[in-house]
């Protein structure tokens, strides 16, 4: 009987030991499937995703599709270039072969004769300043109100003084007498200043001087004109060419005593001033 007991109680043991381990395998099913449906629970939803922008890819594209087309037009220009380089130097030098070669020099021919600038400024000026044949005449100007003509008229002064040459400086802006004197030479017109008279023949003026300075025709021109000494400067007027009037005192007004008014002085111009006796005479 007891025996039996034992073996009952056995049984009853393995009974309830069986279910308990039914229902942890069971847990651990349970627990699994819990967190596989908590992952897909939460995993993303499609509309979370980033979305794709289609158009600016599509302009990305068309941007690069110009590019490239634009390159491929600039290298088939340079291509097109590059062969009608080759063309033409193909033809100059097909026309160099067919030309005979001649080892000798070759003289070439003029049509006109050249002449020196010095004999052809003096045969073709047919305008003339009566009075001048023996000495240089500038008209010129000593005002900056034109940059360009007062460094004209520096330059040609210059030029002359390098040959310490005496030239006849008449400055119209000293003495309104040139102007007039100078528009009657030229038959009323308007020139440009400086102008320059040698030996009473008309030269030109700036650019035909510096270019005549330049090739040395001014040189063989000046030939025969007496010299001054290096650094001479006038000590009555300095180079001026223009002193106060000795009868005025530069006023241009003397007082009659006759009729005891006053009255314009007739040996200075509107300025007051007069020839320099010494460097003008």
């Amino acid at each position: 009987m007891a025996e039996s007991e034992k073996n009952n109680n056995n049984t009853t043991i393995m009974s309830t030991t069986k279910p308990t381990t039914a229902t942890a395998t069971a847990a651990k099913s349970a627990s699994a499937f819990n967190r596989s449906f908590t992952m897909q629970a939460t995993a993303p939803n499609a509309d979370s995703r980033p979305k794709i922008n289609y158009a600016s890819l599509n302009r990305a594209m068309s941007i690069n599709n110009k590019f490239y087309n634009r390159v491929d037009s600039v290298v088939s220009a340079g291509m097109s270039i590059k062969g009608k380089v080759k063309k033409l130097c193909n033809l100059f030098e097909s026309n160099k072969s067919s030309k005979p070669s001649n080892t000798g020099h070759e003289l070439v021919k003029l049509s006109k004769p050249v002449r020196s600038l010095s004999l052809s400024y003096n045969e073709s000026s047919m305008i003339k300043l009566p009075g001048t044949e023996d000495r240089i005449v500038v008209y010129l100007t000593s005002l900056r109100g034109i940059r360009r003509t007062f460094e004209d008229c520096y330059a040609v002064r210059m030029i002359f003084r390098g040959f310490r040459v005496w030239v006849d400086e008449r400055d119209i802006s000293m003495d309104s007498a040139y102007k007039k004197e100078l528009h009657c030479v030229f038959g009323g017109k308007n020139v440009s200043l400086p102008q320059v008279f040698i030996r009473g023949k008309h030269v030109g003026g700036a650019d035909v001087v510096k270019g005549m300075f330049e090739t040395g025709e001014l040189a063989r021109v000046l030939d025969g004109f007496p010299r001054r000494e290096p650094g001479f400067v006038c000590r009555s007027c300095g180079d001026v060419r223009f002193v106060p009037c000795g009868n005025c005192s530069g006023s241009r007004k003397l007082f009659d005593e006759d009729d005891g008014v006053l009255k314009r002085c007739l040996e200075c111009n509107e300025n007051g001033l007069s020839r320099c006796p010494d460097c003008c005479s």
